[in-house]
């Protein structure tokens, strides 16, 4: 199994305090939001290899850093040569360059690299693995106002993916897309296909959806806490609330 982090956006909703660095190398709690991620995706059962997919502009930042750091998987950074938010290849643009690049002949876990979240994700994993499809993990916001910031999931009985609305202005569901997949080895493919279509290439909500209309994708519920580390506000919240948690030994 590969892991994946996606950290190439230029955070522009936190400026001035992304100009000089990606988000993920933002610290919450007094640790970067990287880190955070890694210390979960390394303890991953099988997966032997992460890949961080980054901009030009913070290419040798990040290389720096992991540099000078332990972790008990390989750690690979790829650039992908984008020097500013106005020629970014988009989220999906971004996977479809590692995937295409680094030919991993296994599954992938890809976790967007401004969130932060709770759950154990061996839990996630074998979800994933018993439906054998494209999985997202899910968090419920259980507030439609709220809920129209989101890429908003409907699932059916069975967790089965049945309708995905990016921000919708009248939510059928409180189900938020986190940013967090599972892509079996046999649906990478699917990948290349879709960026040969006009669609949206950002927010990978765009490719969930589209491959729900053609194939199975499956939703996973967790309960656990989830942060999605978007603007000042947000960033502040999950500060403050990792700062407690960990003081008292959570």
């Amino acid at each position: 199994m590969k892991g994946l982090i996606l950290a190439a956006g230029y955070g522009t909703r936190l400026y001035p305090l992304t100009l000089d660095r990606p988000k993920p190398l933002v610290k919450v709690g007094g640790k970067t939001i990287l880190e955070r991620l890694l210390r979960k995706m390394e303890s991953m059962h099988g997966c032997d290899e992460i890949y961080i997919v980054t901009n030009d502009k913070f290419h040798s930042m990040v290389n720096q850093w992991v540099a000078g750091r332990n972790f008990s998987v390989k750690i690979t950074v790829i650039d992908d040569m984008t020097k500013s938010n106005e020629d970014r290849l988009g989220a999906i643009g971004d996977i479809n360059l590692v995937v295409s690049g680094q030919k991993p002949d296994e599954d992938v876990v890809i976790v967007a690299g401004d969130n932060l979240f709770e759950f154990a994700i061996h839990d996630f994993i074998s979800f994933a693995r018993e439906k054998k499809k494209l999985c997202v993990a899910l968090f419920d916001v259980k507030d439609l106002k709220m809920a129209q910031r989101y890429g908003i999931v409907s699932l059916d009985g069975e967790s089965k993916v049945v309708a995905f609305e990016e921000k919708p202005a009248s939510p059928k569901s409180t189900l938020a897309s986190t940013g967090i997949y599972y892509f079996p080895k046999d649906k990478l493919p699917m990948l290349e296909e879709y960026m040969g279509t006009g669609l949206v290439k950002d927010a990978p909500g765009n490719f969930v959806k589209w491959v729900s209309e053609k194939d199975e994708v499956y939703g996973f519920v967790f309960t656990e806490g989830w942060y999605d580390i978007g603007d000042k506000n947000s960033l502040e919240k999950a500060d403050i609330e990792y700062r407690q948690r960990e003081l008292s030994g959570e």
